[in-house]
């Protein structure tokens, strides 16, 4: 009785299926059943009522079809598929017919399934699913003379205004169709009677792009545009088969002169400006984009962004602003970066419920740890440690949120405190690179060098290519006088890894200046204060211009980084020692 349920539906479908009912006959798979039977791709319309076949249901049909049906359900398909067949070739009902090659394709009985497309075409010589079954059945089995005839004659029965956009479909059907050569000699020769078409050169440029042929594709393709030069898809496929990079925005940009109106190349066009990291430019374009889509969220967003990205923070508040007003879209990147504009303004406040309501998403952990950052400078130490240790709670596997608390405690100058909670946590996680990183740091606050020897060495050997660890260990031996040359070798090696990193750029700066090259030293901490004005880099600056006599000099920079760093510990100490 296992199948009963599967026997009730199928009756009642058969009994439809050979009067005049609309749906085809599907059965649901038993959940104990090896394979599931497939299940018929959805019909655009139904087959009209009057050319269905009017028979009664005999024992001999409500045979085969209980036959068919349950041998696909235990996963039989061969004996389903042949059941089936005999079936359709017996009641002519287009639906059988289709169920008919649908089991036998998902059986590889391509002969059978192919007698059965060929046999539901002829009942529905309009159907698309027919004619898509069909072609796709010939593909796979290597008949590209018969497909490509029966293409060229569905073509020709065609009108010639929509020749065009059938010979679009058809290599839309065959995207993702493996064998790329056949698709290409298919394709190739089903378009020769329509050269005179853009849609033909584009089609052909599709299908030499499928087999690598870039010479030829980029060939047809500028036939298409010479024949249908506002085409945008053709031109936005141009643009991919040129190289990445200038290549491609200077052909967009060309493009949008002739054709200022062509929207999705000007989003385009904005698009490779970001890659190429031109924001400006980016900006001007997506505003025009918006000024044409004014209620378009997604350009609101961009146009958000790209401020923020140039600093125009004004308009980047109001964009964003906008962004979230529509309603439309993920909310909280943009809630996060209302935060940074507003805490950058000295709005605070304003900036921690902007991070308050970041609820979800890869900004909700930085939200947390910024708004924490904000009650510290506000001297509320209880108040921002205790959002971190709930958000810990929330997201007990969360590494950062545990960095995050462990930097509280070390910006309050908590140091020992901090160390021992970090301590706490690589107990449980021994190889954890970060939290490696942070107790290493701590133990330096506390002067317990062999602690962070051994911790710098260990994520070393776990991560070879990462600098932090070079950086930090040759640092902390260059600032103690401690093996300088191990201590330029370690830099170094961290300089190769990230050439332009100003703090190794410090690192390497300050060892120098600990070996007594000063004039190479200033190089390398003017170029790292250049990139990044640091407190610690200010610092170091400021003592080696002082050490050369440029102690007006050394004075300045001092003056401007304590502005913007007031308490900065190891600025005020350096300053303290050179201009009390």
């Amino acid at each position: 009785m296992k199948f009963l349920p599967i026997v009730l539906v199928q009756v009642l479908a058969l009994t439809s299926a050979c009067s005049t009912a609309q749906a085809p006959p599907v059965a649901p798979a038993p959940t104990s059943a090896p394979a599931p039977a497939p299940a018929p791709a959805p019909i655009a319309a139904p087959a009209a009522t009057d050319r269905l076949p009017k028979q009664e249901l005999t024992g001999q049909i409500l045979y085969q079809f209980l036959l068919a049906e349950i041998a696909a359900q235990r996963g039989q398909f061969g004996l389903s598929a042949s059941a089936y067949l005999e079936l359709a070739t017996s009641t002519r009902d287009p639906r059988i017919v289709r169920r008919a090659a649908e089991i036998a394709f998902h059986a590889r009985q391509y002969d059978a399934a192919l007698e059965a497309a060929r046999l539901w075409q002829s009942l529905e010589p309009e159907s698309p699913q027919a004619k898509q079954m069909l072609a796709t059945l010939l593909l796979a089995s290597g008949r590209l003379e018969e497909l490509a005839a029966s293409l060229v004659r569905d073509l020709a029965a065609e009108a010639p205004q929509n020749v065009g956009s059938a010979l679009i479909k058809i290599v839309r059907a065959f995207t993702r169709y493996p064998d790329k050569s056949a698709v290409r000699s298919l394709l190739d020769r089903v378009t020769e009677p329509y050269l005179n078409l853009a849609e033909a050169h584009f089609v052909r440029a599709q299908a030499a792009h499928g087999v690598g042929d870039t010479e030829s594709a980029q060939r047809e393709i500028d036939r298409a545009l010479e024949l249908r030069p506002n085409w945008e898809l053709v031109a936005l496929f141009k643009a991919d088969l040129l190289p990445k990079g200038a290549a491609q925005t200077e052909f967009l940009k060309n493009y949008l002169l002739e054709n200022p109106g062509a929207q999705d190349v000007r989003l385009g066009y904005a698009r490779g400006l970001v890659a190429e990291k031109r924001y400006e430019e980016a900006r001007i374009e997506f505003r025009r984009l918006l000024l044409a889509n004014p209620d378009n969220p997604e350009m609101i967003y961009a146009v958000g962004i790209l401020s923020l990205q140039v600093n125009d923070t004004v308009d980047a508040e109001q964009q964003l602003k906008r962004f979230i007003e529509t309603g439309r879209g993920d909310p909280n990147p943009a809630r996060f970066y209302l935060g940074q504009i507003t805490e950058q303004a000295g709005r605070v406040d304003e900036a921690v419920q902007w991070y308050d309501q970041v609820v979800a998403g890869e900004h909700t952990v930085p939200a947390k740890v910024r708004a924490a950052q904000i009650l510290l400078r506000q001297n509320k130490f209880d108040e921002a440690r205790q959002r971190i240790a709930a958000a810990r709670e929330n997201a007990p596997g969360d590494v950062r949120l545990v960095v995050a608390e462990s930097q509280l405690l070390r910006d309050a100058g908590r140091h020992a405190e901090a160390y021992a909670f970090l301590v706490q946590a690589l107990e449980a996680q021994s190889d954890q690179p970060d939290l490696l990183y942070e107790t290493a740091l701590a133990a330096e606050k506390l002067g317990h060098l062999d602690v962070l020897e051994r911790h710098l060495r260990r994520l070393i050997e776990l991560q070879p290519d990462s600098p932090q660890a070079y950086n930090a260990l040759g640092y902390s031996l260059a600032d103690r006088n401690l093996r300088l040359e191990e201590a330029a070798q370690l830099i170094d090696k961290a300089l190769a890894l990230t050439p332009d990193d100003p703090f190794i750029l410090d690192s390497k700066g300050w060892v120098l200046f600990r070996q007594g090259k000063n004039t190479a030293a200033l190089d390398a901490l003017q170029k790292a204060y250049a990139k990044r004005p640091d407190a610690e880099i200010a610092a170091h600056l400021g003592e080696v211009l002082w050490s050369l006599g440029r102690r007006d000099e050394a004075l300045k920079i001092w003056r401007e980084a304590t502005q913007t760093h007031p308490t900065n510990e190891a600025l005020a100490a350096t300053v303290k020692r050179f201009a009390p």
